[in-house]
């Protein structure tokens, strides 16, 4: 089963369970400062499941209307990096794409279990005995999850079949560091006994016998900052299955990478490089190029572009990680731009958002040969230091963050006896330093209250209609990234802005701030706010849509969004121009800063 029919499988299951199939929401979560990009199916129905918003009549950001049901599902772009590390193996990835069924408050644990049972077994006509599940056994003020245990018995799995793991395994939640979260219940295919490492081998075996495809969570709390649970007001469902990984049950893969999501991708590799595949040598590079380069491919079209912080820095890693392990296997410059072009190919007619091709392949292209040039100036400075002194796990860090040059081949570079003595006390020491800073990194993903972001949202429409009166009406935004009292504003232009144009931009939105304008949220048809020259990031997101959001800044800004806002221009305060720079070519970058009063 292609995955193509495995797509429409599943959507075809749930909307004769009365479910309504939700479009796929965006890599850059909406308003959800909590995280950095879209990890999980559920996200975007998050202020559904806690409470803080009625689904059946809230305006829906990705669709544009009320959803007015309370059983969903879709099948969500995703992207996490707790395991990039661990790409490369047979079943790790950054992009996935996940199928998932929803309940806000409607059925639970023994529908959701029964929905997943009968699409496996009869659907997928995955054999009932290749199935194990495992189940929450309890843990701290959270019982053991004995309900769940006694439906998949009734379901027909045998207790030898069913396993108890405790919060690390059987507890899923919440996305950011609060929200929805509850026990869980996964569901892992047996490949075999001829995989199995020993008698006591069970689905948390990581020999390769078993795979988890599903797991179905049972949302039953909400978890604050400081990891305090409290009962939802409603009992929710939110499941999620891996496209690659049911695909490759389905296709009898030895990997994920063995199915037709990947096959082009690997092919194209092996015809640019000249090697092949199978390869012991070449088989962990072919995997995380092809893994990678599909992930930076829809990192862009969602509005990422490379920078060294937040969502750009993860774009940055990605594609140097493709292009270091590109030029490992003897891909020359200029492939990821060819490989971009294969991503976009296989998926343009299921996300038509990448077919803005030109755009995609330039920026990955440009910042390919950026890293390459970067990567020999790295090595130059690699020279100086070991030139003049010893080098330090310092050195080692500061060349992987500023230069891109990874510690291994820092390591292969230096012949240095008391280095390779060392490496492993290196090594200890590196892992400090990046732990140091990633923590450093989380520490930008807070969660906000819709009003503390909203002076600054407000003051990124005035920004966006100030560029394009004093620029031209060609500009439009590229991308934005909306915090507490600042923002960040991508938009096309081909240089850099004079003196004269930035105090243009700035005073003009001051001025407008100052007429204390009233900010009106309408809603409308997209084909409506077209008419009304209504400025939109994606066009293409609202084309299918009913209803759209329009939010109007008297007669100056009209621009379609999902909110919130303030209710007069006057709220925001004063707006700063703090720093305009290049992001990518034909794109700047503007941070603002607003002062509310």
């Amino acid at each position: 089963m292609n995955h193509i029919k495995i797509r429409e499988t599943f959507t075809r299951f749930f909307e004769k369970q009365g479910h309504i199939i939700v479009s796929s929401s965006s890599l850059l979560p909406e308003d959800d400062p909590s995280v950095l990009l879209t990890t999980a199916g559920m996200q975007q129905f998050k202020p559904y499941m806690s409470g803080q918003k009625d689904v059946m009549t809230d305006i829906h950001q990705t669709t544009g209307k009320p959803l007015r049901s309370r059983r969903l599902a879709s099948i969500q772009k995703s992207f996490r990096t707790t395991d990039i590390d661990e790409v490369g193996d047979t079943t790790h990835l950054t992009f996935f794409e996940m199928l998932g069924n929803f309940s806000i408050g409607d059925y639970f644990k023994k529908e959701a279990i029964a929905y997943a049972w009968k699409i496996l077994t009869e659907d997928f006509h995955l054999p009932k005995e290749n199935l194990w599940v495992t189940v929450f056994e309890g843990e701290g003020k959270v019982p053991k999850d004995t309900e769940a245990i006694k439906i998949w018995e009734k379901m027909g799995v045998p207790a030898s079949h069913i396993f108890q793991f405790g919060r690390k395994d059987n507890f899923w939640g919440p996305t950011g560091d609060n929200g929805p979260c509850g026990p869980c219940s996964e569901i892992h295919f047996d490949f075999g006994k001829h995989l199995s490492c020993g008698k006591n081998c069970g689905p948390n075996c990581e020999c390769g016998r078993f795979l988890e495809i599903w797991n179905l969570v049972f949302m039953e709390f909400f978890q604050d900052s400081k990891g305090n649970l409290t009962p939802l007001s409603q009992k929710n469902i939110d499941t999620g299955m891996g496209l690659e990984r049911i695909a490759r049950v389905l296709q009898d893969g030895d990997s994920i990478f063995s199915t037709d999501l990947f096959l082009p991708l690997i092919q194209k590799i092996g015809h640019l490089s000249l090697t092949s595949y199978e390869r012991p040598e070449t088989v962990s590079s072919f995997r995380i190029i092809s893994d990678h380069v599909r992930g930076a491919v829809f990192l862009v079209a969602d509005g990422v572009v490379p920078s060294n912080k937040e969502e750009g820095y993860i774009l940055r890693r990605v594609i140097r990680r493709a292009t270091l392990h590109a030029k490992k296997i003897g891909l020359h410059e200029g492939s990821i731009e060819a490989l971009a072009r294969t991503v976009i190919s296989e998926y343009g007619s299921l996300y038509p958002r990448l077919q803005e091709k030109s755009q995609i392949v330039d920026l990955l292209s440009e910042e390919e040969g950026r890293f390459l040039h970067t990567l020999q100036v790295g090595m130059r400075e690699l020279q100086k230091i070991i030139g003049k002194r010893k080098l330090t796990a310092e050195d080692v860090f500061g060349l992987f963050e500023t230069y891109g040059l990874p510690y291994d081949m820092t390591f292969e570079l230096v012949q240095d006896q008391d280095l390779q003595k060392n490496r492993d006390t290196i090594k200890a020491e590196l892992d400090s330093l990046y732990q140091k800073h990633q923590e450093k990194s989380r520490q930008s993903g807070k969660m906000f209250k819709s009003d503390e972001i909203a002076p600054a949202h407000s003051a990124a429409h005035l920004l966006n209609q100030a560029l394009r009166e004093v620029l031209g009406s060609d500009i439009h935004q590229r991308g934005q990234k909306i915090g507490v009292g600042e923002f960040r504003h991508d938009f096309n232009f081909p240089r850099k802005l004079t003196r004269e144009e930035l105090r243009s931009v700035e005073d003009l939105v001051n001025e407008k701030i100052k007429e204390d304008l009233p900010v009106q949220k309408v809603v409308t048809t997209f084909e409506q706010a077209k008419k009304e020259r209504a400025e939109a990031l994606f066009k293409e997101k609202y084309k299918n849509v009913d209803q759209v959001t329009l939010y109007t800044i008297g007669s100056f800004s009209k621009e379609l969004c999902g909110g919130p806002h303030v209710t007069s221009t006057k709220e925001i305060g004063h707006f700063t121009l703090k720093k305009e720079e290049s992001v990518s070519a034909g794109v700047r970058r503007i941070y603002g800063k607003v002062q509310s009063r």
